[in-house]
């Protein structure tokens, strides 16, 4: 691995001549190099539970199981701030919140102007393209080509902003046109003698969960069980208790669980009316049919307590499931692509998502705690020829890695200043001595929807320590060997403190390798 930086006591014509024999040993290097493609698929809010190849209670994936079973699957991937624009900042600069400067939804632009991996594969030759979903406040820069939705985009009939700055309506169900989009990219709009590098970024999974009409009625005579926490008090855990994305609590039964009529008013029925109004006759049509005896028996059953949470939470889940099923399929379609057109071999095929979700875990929906749900994410990987490397792959990775995997990959250098380590050793099946044994994790939205407390924290093969601060001084510990679920907050507990003790100091090291200017103070922690 190379990495490249320049001497600033040099004059400005030694750093342009020096620049410029950079510039012809980059891609000399890259003319050397294998040119392998790369497709990356990225969700929004899909979990590891709702993908067969990693959890086959619920529901079947055979695409995404497809690329599992020819390559790898990451056992250990995680985000570094579990929310979609932070998360995306992450993947697209190789570096934390911190650095990047997207550190939430609801304040932060991001900054196109600076270094981004798209925009370093373009220096090694390669064509970038962006397709879907993109979610950063600003327009995408170091592509190519790109065509992408307006903020969550819609589900039914969505908008796309193209790179004439027009936007323009498309009709259809959102994963089969960015689907469409992509492969009409791949095949009509690139320089076939080039490598490329394309982006497939969905918005499903996201909230609300709104299925293609020809999976309506999928998954409707499966009852699922509750997770055994379904129930979870929150005991020892002021941040849990706080947050607002309880099944039970605050998900919508019109905007979320689409049990509107016009006799029921709800601060999200304007909303919900919004997107079902985007619907044309035919597709209003099937979905009427689908929901309307389903309306009716809600209402005439007027459930309360335990029996309202718990028939929120079956219909939440189916109606997750059906999301997941259109993505699945429109995954399998541009598998199907590649193979037809021999592009398997020299192609690395990447599937993951901006982060985790729960799926009634702790009683939640929703993302943004560093709890094992929402921090975790799938990362499932279809290797080119040459890398013979199959089966899952433990070491600990983030969404840091990505970018400097991918320059690894093309041949290009990775600079100073990206975070992130290439996870290619992994993929040619090496086991480095030196890979991380930690990982650091920042979450900054709050005041916010869903009301989760600002914290960060970290996390080791075997414990996970988390700070929350900000308008709160609260600290958390769970040993994930005895305790996966994180039940038991372990912190103030006498045995414990030399645990404790460790794990303040490695996160002190790693806010200070990233230069996170919000940090653990010990002085204060002493007083």
């Amino acid at each position: 691995m190379v990495r490249t930086r320049l001497n600033l006591s040099y004059s400005m014509a030694t750093a342009t001549a020096v620049g410029f024999l950079a510039s012809c040993s980059n891609l000399q290097k890259a003319e050397n190099h294998p040119h392998y493609n790369i497709v990356y698929i990225m969700t929004d809010d899909h979990c590891a539970q709702m993908m067969s190849c990693y959890d086959s209670r619920y529901m079947e994936t055979p695409n995404l199981d497809r690329i599992a079973a020819d390559g790898v699957r990451f056992t250990q991937s995680f985000v570094a701030n579990s929310l979609s624009g932070p998360s995306r900042a992450c993947m697209l600069t190789g570096k934390h919140s911190c650095a990047n400067k997207f550190y939430d939804n609801t304040t932060c632009v991001f900054d196109g102007s600076q270094q981004t991996f798209p925009k370093l594969l373009q220096k090694a030759g390669y064509q970038t393209a962006l397709v879907g979903k993109w979610h950063l406040e600003s327009l995408p820069t170091g592509f190519d080509y790109w065509k992408i939705v307006p903020g969550q985009g819609d589900y039914y009939n969505p908008d796309f902003i193209t790179q004439d700055n027009d936007t323009v309506r498309e009709r259809g169900y959102i994963t089969n046109l960015i689907t469409d989009n992509a492969i009409d990219w791949m095949e009509n709009r690139r320089d076939a003698s080039k490598p490329f590098c394309l982006l497939i970024h969905h918005k499903a999974i996201h909230r609300s969960w709104m299925s293609d009409t020809c999976n309506l009625n999928l998954y409707e005579d499966k009852t699922f069980p509750l997770p055994d926490n379904f129930y979870d008090n929150y005991e020892g855990r002021l941040a849990a208790a706080a947050q607002e994305m309880s099944v039970a609590k605050d998900l919508d039964v019109i905007y979320d669980l689409k049990m509107f009529r016009e006799d029921k008013e709800t601060p999200l029925k304007s909303a919900y009316k919004y997107y079902t109004g985007r619907m044309d006759k035919e597709q209003k049509a099937a979905w009427d049919k689908f929901y309307n005896p389903i309306i009716e028996d809600f209402y005439q059953r007027n459930l309360q307590g335990k029996e309202l949470a718990e028939w929120k939470f079956q219909r939440y889940m189916r109606d997750y499931m059906k999301t997941v099923k259109s993505l699945d399929d429109n995954v399998g379609r541009v598998l199907d692509y590649l193979k037809e057109k021999g592009l398997l071999d020299n192609t690395l095929i990447v599937y993951t998502s901006d982060q985790g979700f729960y799926m009634g875990e702790h009683g939640w929906f929703d993302k943004r705690f560093m709890y094992e749900e929402s921090m975790r994410t799938p990362l499932i990987m279809r290797l080119p020829k040459g890398f013979d490397r199959r089966g899952d792959i433990s070491e600990m990775v983030q969404n840091i890695d990505y970018a400097p995997t991918f320059l690894e990959l093309a041949g290009a250098d990775i600079p100073d200043d990206i975070q992130g380590v290439s996870l290619v050793p992994l993929l040619k099946g090496k086991h480095p001595e030196n890979w991380r044994k930690s990982l650091y994790y920042h979450f900054y939205e709050y005041p916010a929807e869903h009301m989760v407390k600002r914290h960060y924290g970290i996390r080791t093969e075997r414990y996970k320590l988390i700070h929350f601060y900000n308008d709160i001084d609260s600290w958390e510990l769970y040993d994930l060997q005895a305790d996966p679920t994180e039940m038991r907050n372990l912190y103030g507990q006498l045995e414990y403190e030399p645990v404790v003790k460790k794990l303040k100091e490695e996160l002190l090291k790693l806010q200070e390798q990233y230069n996170d200017p919000v940090r653990f103070s010990p002085e204060r922690d002493r007083e």
